[in-house]
């Protein structure tokens, strides 16, 4: 365990604020999304599922003054991979969006990118070990 920085703290609260929102779009707005971005429904939907126990991970996460390392790590890690993945699914030919489904795939992708980065800079902020 390490004591969390505020400036951790709150970058795994903006995330888990930006990810609670998008849960909650693409989980019941799924249709609505797939037909204004030409993204398959189950994508938008099974992404919002993730994304429901993603954010109640990293929003306790947020509420702790001591966190486990390796937990806020995997944090940071899945965010850069996601940030990768989600231009991959770009360039990959597996979906073909219109230009609004590029523009919010890759805007949320750099969003994430960003939150990658912000939580790894608290982490590195944050002090030494906690002991019980």
């Amino acid at each position: 365990m390490i004591d969390a920085s505020t400036f951790l703290r709150r970058a795994l609260l903006a995330d888990a604020i930006f990810s609670g929102v998008a849960a909650l779009g693409f989980t019941f707005g799924a249709g609505a999304f797939a037909t204004l971005f030409n993204l398959p429904e189950s994508l938008l939907r099974e992404t919002g599922l993730f994304l429901i126990a993603y954010t109640a991970l990293v929003g306790w996460l947020a509420t702790r003054s001591a966190v486990p390392r390796p937990l806020v790590l995997l944090v940071v890690v899945g965010n850069a991979a996601w940030t990768a993945g989600s231009i991959a699914l770009l360039l990959s030919g597996a979906v073909s969006p219109n230009i609004g489904g590029e523009l919010i795939v890759v805007a949320q992708a750099i969003a994430t990118g960003v939150f990658a980065e912000l939580q790894y800079v608290g982490l590195r902020k944050s002090s030494g070990v906690v002991t019980a």
